[in-house]
């Protein structure tokens, strides 16, 4: 991926949880909570390598309602408990940088994603999609906070 910042696709989401950050942050750093919620609805998830610290890889196959597995590969930048997770991801396609970050706020914890592409054709035509994709991956997250609160 280009370093051309000029030229960067971004792609911001964000969305106030009703917890705190210790929480939203073990969602992430936990691969057997990690692969009930990512991906957007219809999605299953199948973790293969998880090494979350800094340089460390995670390799994800998701598998969508069609049963077609998606591979993807990532590798972790910049982890700092509670408050930022900072990854690369590697594809197979559209590579581009996402960092994760929590905020506690009076009602609970703001977690917001954003993610950086190439400012490409390709990259522009998937934009909206990738928009509403996170947020239902922050739909199932919510969905699985709610289960374990009720649970608990």
């Amino acid at each position: 991926m280009s370093d051309n910042l000029n030229r960067a696709l971004v792609i911001e989401n964000e969305r106030l949880f009703a917890t705190d950050r210790a929480t939203l942050f073990r969602m992430f750093s936990e691969p057997d909570l990690l692969e009930r919620w990512w991906g957007p609805h219809g999605f299953t998830n199948r973790i293969e390598q998880f090494d979350f610290r800094n340089g460390g890889r995670w390799m994800i196959v998701m598998t969508s309602s069609s049963n077609t597995d998606f591979e993807n590969r990532w590798t972790f930048e910049d982890i700092i408990p509670d408050e930022k997770i900072a990854a690369f991801h590697h594809g197979p396609i559209h590579a581009f940088a996402l960092e994760i970050s929590y905020r506690e706020v009076p009602d609970g914890t703001l977690m917001a994603w954003q993610m950086r592409f190439e400012d490409t054709e390709d990259n522009r035509n998937i934009e909206k999609f990738l928009a509403a994709a996170n947020e239902q991956n922050f739909d199932r997250l919510e969905i699985l906070l709610s289960d374990m609160q009720k649970d608990a």
